[in-house]
């Protein structure tokens, strides 16, 4: 018989109860008030690991905009960097929404040209203008910051004076290039010195603090930073009783106490060892017996696509590195004792370092020092007969 779940895990899925960001939620709430009186704000951005809930958190987030009549629009980065035709598509969609109206469609031409220069210097695949030889030479740039801040700076104008504020949720900025993240940087200073109403709320892993600040040493002042991590022993407990507690299901202490010692208060885990648990279980009382019966099926589920997934993305050279620096035994660790595990000097594995922080596997913490940006992850290495092997030839 089908059984209605109500835990979710997945890839930014919204849970039927989103525990311990109220604070975030309320304080974000106060500056889509400020925005929407043409107050510059600053913006936003979320950092933490992965399965801390980032993309649940500003899709939330953007919900609540949205019904402020705000302007919004979702921007996903991802490795083949897309990031310009996915914010001239957005600002076009802006102007769209603004011509509209008839009072406003004067303002549309002047930041309709800067998206034009954008778009044909710098995303030369985008067929969204038809353009003839001559008319793109005219609207051919050479500097992608001057041509960005045209665009941010002409569109916000456009939203102050047609009282209609902009707000970019752009998820995974890790991943931009760094010329495009120093770009937008510039672009959104300059937008905000004007006066304009426009933000952007970014998510991203841990490492994007330090490539904001190696970009523009005044993105300290232009954005707040705030750290996404685990749920509160109270926080975590809510997050497994609330949901169930629609359908007349509850937890025993005990259960609850374990499944916060499995999932270390990471909601993506909760979500999942919670589903699994609410599935094989037919009594109106979860007790701690049955979190234990799951326990394998939990850790299975997990190595085969939150981890492995991840996990694959390495190469034979990342993989080892990896093998190392679960050998440190404790996390973070320093780069001269992965070297070390790897009967290498720490310039042969600087190549592949770097290749494992592109690929958001791992991130810098303190000096010299890394870990992995997904929790628990260490774990799942042990539990591979790969590591395994390596442990006994190396």
């Amino acid at each position: 018989m089908f059984k209605v779940n109500p835990y979710r895990p997945g890839a930014g899925l919204m849970p039927t109860y989103l525990a311990g960001r109220d604070e975030d939620i309320q304080n974000v709430e106060q500056m889509f008030d400020a925005l929407r009186l043409n107050v510059p704000t600053q913006s936003i951005i979320f950092s933490g690991l992965r399965g801390v809930g980032k993309t649940v958190l500003i899709n939330r987030l953007q919900k609540l905009a949205e019904d402020k009549d705000i302007f919004c629009k979702h921007i996903e980065v991802e490795e083949r960097n897309d990031f310009i035709s996915q914010i001239a598509s957005c600002s076009q969609a802006f102007l769209r929404k603004v011509s509209t109206k008839e009072k406003f469609k004067n303002l549309i031409q002047k930041p309709l040209d800067a998206i034009k220069a954008l778009v044909v210097s710098f995303d030369p695949n985008d067929n969204t203008f038809s353009l003839s030889l001559q008319e793109k030479e005219l609207y051919k740039s050479i500097n992608l910051t001057q041509s960005l801040t045209e665009v941010f700076t002409t569109i916000g104008e456009t939203a102050y004076k047609s009282e209609t504020p902009i707000c970019f949720f752009i998820d995974e900025i890790q991943y931009m290039r760094s010329k495009e993240l120093g770009a937008l940087i510039a672009a959104l200073h300059r937008t905000n010195q004007l006066g304009y109403p426009v933000m952007v709320i970014g998510a991203g892993l841990p490492k994007i603090y330090k490539m904001l600040s190696d970009e523009k040493s005044y993105s300290e002042r232009l954005f707040l930073y705030k750290e996404i991590g685990s749920l509160t022993y109270e926080q975590s407990k809510n997050a497994i009783e609330i949901p169930a507690s629609k359908f007349g299901i509850t937890y025993s202490n005990r259960a609850v106490e374990k499944i916060i010692s499995l999932t270390k208060g990471y909601p993506f885990f909760i979500q999942q060892m919670c589903q699994i648990v609410y599935k094989n279980t037919d009594e109106k009382e979860i007790e701690y017996y049955n979190v234990e019966e799951n326990i394998d099926e939990f850790f299975k589920t997990l190595d085969i696509g939150f981890f492995k997934v991840r996990y694959e993305r390495c190469a034979d050279s990342d993989k080892k590195f990896v093998f190392a620096m679960v050998k440190c035994g404790e996390l973070p660790c320093t780069i001269s004792n992965i070297a070390k595990n790897l009967h290498k000097n720490v310039n042969q594995i600087s190549t592949t370092r770097a290749q494992l922080i592109s690929k958001g596997i791992i991130f810098p913490i303190r000096y010299k020092e890394l870990d992995f940006t997904v929790p628990e992850f260490s774990g799942y290495i042990q539990r591979l007969d790969e590591y395994k092997q390596w442990r006994k030839e190396s």
